[in-house]
C-alpha cells in the first residue's frame, strides 16, 4: 500500500524542512514506540530503560494509544514546541471541536472509551489530566534524552540542507529514505500503511525529521482546513550506530569525542550555536533551564568558542571560528 503525495510546481517551491515535530508529538511517538511487539534494534537500549517507569500519572494519554489504526495527533494539539511546557499551554487551550476531531479517528480500546469520550466532550478536568499525563509520560520517556538527541534532528536538517543547495528540491525528495520512498516527479510515494492519495493544491510540504519513528512515515493534515500545510514525519534514527549514541542519559557518550570533552550538554549547546540562537531558545533545545545555559554558555565563551551579543531585546550565541573548527574536526 502506498501514500501518494502531488505536487504542482507551487508546491515544489513551498516544500521546506521543519526542526522538529515538538516536544508533545514526539513523547506520544515514544509510546507507540514503547508498546510495539517487535522493537528495532536501535531503540532496545532506550526500552530497556524506560520500560516499567511509567506510573499511573501516566494513563491519561497511554488510555489514548490505539489499539489499531492511526493514533492521535498531538501535533495538531499541542503544536510543535520543542518545551513540553509550551506544549501543554497549547494543548489546554486547543478548541473542543478540534479536540473532539481529532479523537474520532482513533480506535481506542474499549476499557477506555468512556475516558476519550470525557476529553472529546470537552470535560475541563479530563482535558487537565491528559496535560498532566502527556508531562509524565514527556519525564520518562523523552526528556532524559532530548538534549542528547536534539543534535541528531539537527544533523539530518543539515544533511537535508547540503542536498537541497546542491540539487535543488527535486534531489531532496529523491535522497529520502529508498526505497521505502520514492520520487516520480511529480508524485512522491511512499510504502503506508494504508492507501492515500493527497494533492497538495499549492500549500506546499513540511518535511519533519523525528526521533521516535523507525522505517515509517506520517502524514500529518488537517483534511478541514485548506490552508494548514501537511508535514510528513521522516525518520531521523536510521541505523543502530546511531540509535545508540542517542540513549546515554548518563555521563558522555564514548564514540563523541566532543561530548568527552566538553560534556555533553555543553558539546550539544556548541552544536546548536553553529546556525545562531537565542537564550530562550537554547534553553528549549537542550531541555534545561535558563539558569543551566547561562552557565554552559559562559564557559564556551570563556573557552573562546562562542561570541554572545545583544540583538534588541534577545541576546545571540554564535560558534566562534575556534568552535566551528572543534565541530568539523570532531565531523
Amino acid at each position: 500500500m502506498v501514500l501518494r503525495i502531488y505536487f504542482t510546481a507551487e508546491d515544489l517551491a513551498r516544500t521546506r524542512v521543519a526542526s522538529t515535530i515538538g516536544a508533545a508529538a514526539e513523547t506520544y511517538y515514544s509510546l507507540e514506540m514503547l508498546c510495539r511487539r517487535s522493537l528495532p534494534l536501535p531503540f532496545q537500549r532506550w526500552r530497556a530503560t524506560v520500560a516499567g517507569q511509567l506510573g499511573e500519572d501516566a494513563e491519561p494519554l497511554t488510555a489514548l494509544l490505539p489499539g489499531r489504526g492511526p493514533g492521535l495527533d498531538l501535533l495538531a494539539l499541542a503544536g510543535d514546541s520543542p518545551d513540553i511546557d509550551h506544549a501543554v499551554e497549547a494543548l489546554l487551550r486547543a478548541p473542543r471541536t478540534q479536540v473532539r476531531r481529532e479523537l474520532e479517528p482513533v480506535a481506542v480500546r474499549p476499557a477506555h472509551m468512556p475516558w476519550a469520550r470525557a476529553v472529546a466532550d470537552g470535560d475541563g478536568e479530563a482535558r487537565r489530566l491528559l496535560a498532566a499525563g502527556l508531562v509524565a509520560c514527556h519525564r520518562v520517556a523523552v526528556a532524559p534524552y532530548w538534549a542528547a538527541s536534539r543534535p541528531q534532528l539537527d544533523v539530518v536538517r543539515a544533511q537535508y540542507a547540503r542536498t537541497f543547495l546542491e540539487g535543488g528540491v527535486d534531489a531532496l525528495l529523491a535522497s529520502l529514505s529508498p526505497p521505502l520512498v520514492r520520487w516520480r516527479p511529480p508524485v512522491l510515494e511512499i510504502r503506508y500503511p494504508r492507501p492515500v492519495e493527497v494533492h497538495l493544491n499549492g500549500r506546499g510540504l513540511v518535511l519533519v525529521p523525528t526521533l521516535f519513528t523507525w522505517r515509517a512515515f506520517s502524514l500529518l493534515y488537517d483534511p478541514y482546513d485548506d490552508a494548514s500545510v501537511p508535514r510528513l514525519t521522516v525518520p531521523a534514527v536510521t541505523d543502530p550506530a546511531t540509535g545508540a549514541a542517542l540513549w546515554h542519559p548518563e555521563g558522555p557518550m564514548t564514540d563523541d569525542p566532543l561530548g568527552t570533552l566538553l560534556g555533553r550538554t555543553r558539546a550539544a549547546a556548541l552544536r546548536v550555536a553553529a546556525d545562531g540562537c537565542n537564550t530562550t531558545e537554547l534553553a528549549a533545545r537542550l531541555g534545561v533551564s535558563l539558569a543551566a545555559v547561562s552557565q554552559h554558555t559562559k564557559a564556551l565563551r570563556e573557552a573562546r568558542l562562542i561570541t554572545t551579543s545583544r540583538r534588541g531585546g534577545s541576546v545571540l550565541h554564535m560558534a566562534t571560528v575556534l568552535g566551528r573548527e572543534l565541530l568539523d574536526g570532531n565531523r
